[in-house]
């Protein structure tokens, strides 16, 4: 699920990809930023590159 928010995509999005509801990702969201002492999706992107979950193409 980190993947998928570091590419962009939104949380309606990675509901259908996952078959999950958006709840369900949004809770997961919440709890990685928390478990992660991130604040923002912005964060969370820098995270997921810095970890090489998602590379930056220019």
């Amino acid at each position: 699920m980190l993947q998928l928010v570091a590419e962009g995509k939104g949380a309606k999005a990675i509901a259908s990809i996952l078959n999950i509801s958006v709840k369900t990702v949004e809770f997961h969201k919440f709890r990685i930023m928390n478990e992660l002492d991130l604040h923002s999706t912005a964060e969370l992107i820098k995270y997921a590159i810095a970890e090489g979950l998602v590379s930056v193409s220019s």
